[in-house]
């Protein structure tokens, strides 16, 4: 016998499973008229749930962020404190190591402020998964 999950308990699963915030599972939730799964499946579709998120302090988040484009197939880079935003940076293959470098330096420098970072990492490989 399987039970009804409170609203609040559906938006935690949406959260812990695909990776997205509040406001993100909430959306999701009402678009799919209550429905877990179908929330589910539509954050995949939309590539939402593509989004990393990484904690970093002080100079490690350089070394973090250099890390995550070496790995590839990356289209975003967010870095934010808890009420802020410190860059947002679409990232092509082209222009990574022409563009990045200046943006590293001033992001070490900010994070060195900052006592705790979260780094939000978009991935292009979440909509070109196969659909099973």
């Amino acid at each position: 016998m399987s039970r009804e999950f409170t609203e609040l308990e559906k938006i935690d699963i949406l959260r812990e499973r695909a990776g997205v915030t509040y406001e993100e599972a909430k959306l999701a939730l009402d678009a799919a008229g209550g429905d877990l799964i179908a929330a589910l499946i539509n954050l995949e579709k939309s590539g939402v749930s593509g989004r990393e998120r990484v904690q970093a302090k002080g100079f490690e988040l350089v070394e973090k962020v250099k890390e995550i484009v070496r790995q590839g197939n990356v289209t975003k880079i967010r870095v934010r404190t808890k009420e802020n935003i410190i860059l947002d940076l679409p990232i092509t293959a082209g222009v990574v190591g022409v563009v990045l470098a200046p943006y590293l330096a001033i992001l070490g420098a900010l994070a060195a402020l900052a006592t705790n970072c979260t780094i939000e990492i978009e991935r292009g490989d979440t909509a070109d998964k196969p659909k099973s």
